[in-house]
């Protein structure tokens, strides 16, 4: 597999807050209205909706390529899934099972990008437990400029997710 992954699970606190994150950003991810999906979102457009003031969320695609441009406040942490699926307990009683991927990389600006495969054990979504497992990428807070954000991921069976964030952070908030 051709991948960055620095991590294999969560481990102490940075552990326990990837996973809180991670069960976090499906919540969001499935919080907005009909039409202002981030995850559908092909431009940037809804890349502000529900967002929270401790971490920014960046979204993937349910498939397929997406070219994003989005304002993210300066001094707000990034948190995205490279890959990442979730399932309800009725399906998986014992938690999302790890997939083998061929291919997981992110990278700034260039310069490649740690992940983190993360289990989030089970929690609480549009009314059933659910459970998810994926490979996550964190940045710290980024200072104001422009950055290029790009990241890839690839299952044997050739599912693919390739998504490159254009991102503008700024001192003024943006519209959330």
């Amino acid at each position: 597999m051709e991948t960055t992954v620095t991590g294999s699970g969560p481990t102490g606190d940075a552990g326990r807050r990837r996973r809180d994150l991670a069960a976090r950003w499906w919540k969001w991810a499935f919080s907005a209205p009909a039409g202002h999906s981030p995850v559908r979102d092909r431009t940037g457009e809804h890349a502000a909706w529900g967002q929270a003031a401790d971490v920014w969320f960046l979204a993937g695609t349910f498939g397929g390529r997406a070219e994003r441009r989005c304002r993210v406040p300066a001094g707000t942490p990034l948190f995205f899934p490279v890959f990442t699926y979730e399932i309800t307990a009725l399906l998986a009683p014992l938690g999302a099972p790890r997939m083998q991927l061929a291919v997981a990389k992110a990278d700034l600006n260039g310069s490649p990008l740690p992940l983190h495969e993360t289990s989030a054990g089970w929690y609480w979504s549009r009314g059933l437990p659910r459970s998810t497992w994926g490979h996550w990428c964190s940045i710290e807070p980024l200072r104001p400029g422009q950055y290029v954000l790009w990241f890839k991921s690839a299952t044997p069976e050739d599912f693919r997710v390739e998504v490159t964030y254009h991102l503008e952070v700024a001192d003024e908030p943006a519209v959330r």
